[in-house]
């Protein structure tokens, strides 16, 4: 965003959606062409300047550097600030924070030679994280927010974690080459780098001593876990690899990519739209009175961005079928895809 506010204005015009008649954002079921991602905006936020520091109290039994991570922590609590967190989670907030916490265990592998913390100390230092990023004006409730826990900071179930038997075990210059540095739409669709953490995460939870086995073409939920706690692992290996700010770009264009293949609405209960829309809908401003309400509703829920609104708004009007309604509510109700998310 600061980038975009000292850019030129055509430059300005390649990071924001631009007006468009309502008849161009209209939804279909069955999309009849793939749009163009809508990324999420990279931080930092234009919150900077409107945030106050306080000193956090530490524990002193962290040992993640703090200081050499400044202007990551910065970034992380302006995209997480408290008055916008639960709304900003899905696409800016969470994101940012998990990248934070992988590149601070990465780093530290440099010095620990170990891509986890112990359990002992990632309760400790995990508190040591929200007290920094609160005093830069983050939510203090993150836990919740972006459902983290100390385990976020260890192995979990993965059973590697020492950086030698990372490397002897993982083709890591295949990986680091993979991965040092991405094209955050190509990569969406290409699955280079996401290839390379997965095969790297299947080739260490392998190394397991209790190997869990596998039901013809079924996966265990076990296996399934391990292997998502070494994908963990394999990220703070690159993130050791790459300077902090690299490591960022990289980490969010991975999530981007999985944050646009679902719709993180919750459809509540849809009994009174259909009650206004069914039967061939008689009332149509009682209809569309219905649909604008419980379309504000999911709209206050999250931000969320075009390819995430262009799933829901799919998932919603299979929902509307469901329920026996069958005219077109969106075209004949004006509802666009802009209409699905705050950003509209």
């Amino acid at each position: 965003f600061h980038e975009c506010l000292s850019s030129p204005v055509d430059q300005l015009k390649s990071y924001i959606l631009t007006q468009r008649g309502a008849d161009a954002f209209l939804p279909e079921i069955t999309p009849s062409a793939a749009p163009q991602p809508f990324l999420p905006l990279l931080a930092p936020s234009p919150l900077s300047p409107f945030t106050n520091s306080t000193s956090p109290k530490l524990s002193g039994l962290c040992m993640l550097n703090f200081t050499a991570s400044q202007s990551l922590m910065t970034m992380t609590s302006t995209d997480c600030w408290a008055a916008f967190a639960p709304l900003l989670a899905n696409v800016i907030c969470c994101p940012q924070l998990h990248a934070t916490l992988v590149i601070l265990v990465g780093q530290l592998s440099k010095e620990t030679g170990v891509l986890a913390l112990n359990r002992t100390l990632a309760k400790p230092c995990l508190s040591d994280i929200e007290q920094v990023l609160e005093g830069q004006g983050a939510s203090d409730d993150l836990k919740q927010v972006c459902l983290i826990h100390p385990s976020n900071l260890t192995e979990a179930s993965c059973p590697v974690k020492d950086v030698d038997e990372f490397e002897n075990t993982v083709n890591s210059s295949e990986l680091l080459a993979s991965c040092e540095k991405i094209d955050p739409v190509k990569e969406c669709c290409d699955q280079v780098c996401q290839g390379a953490i997965s095969d790297a995460a299947t080739r260490i939870a392998l190394k397991s001593s209790d190997p869990l086995s596998m039901d013809g073409t079924h996966v265990l939920p076990e296996y399934s876990t391990r292997v998502n706690d070494c994908k963990t692992v394999v990220l703070r290996w690159l993130a050791s690899k790459l300077n902090p700010y690299r490591a960022k770009e990289v980490l969010r264009g991975l999530t981007n990519c999985n944050v646009n293949k679902v719709c993180p609405l919750v459809f509540p209960n849809m009994r009174h739209v259909a009650n206004s829309c069914g039967n061939g809908i008689s009332n149509q401003t009682a209809c569309c009175d219905a649909m604008d309400s419980y379309v504000s509703h999911l709209q206050k829920q999250t931000l969320i961005t075009n390819l995430q609104a262009l799933d829901c708004a799919t998932a919603l009007g299979l929902k509307l079928q469901t329920y026996n309604i069958t005219k077109n509510v969106y075209s004949l109700c004006h509802i666009s895809l802009k209409d699905f998310s705050l950003q509209g």
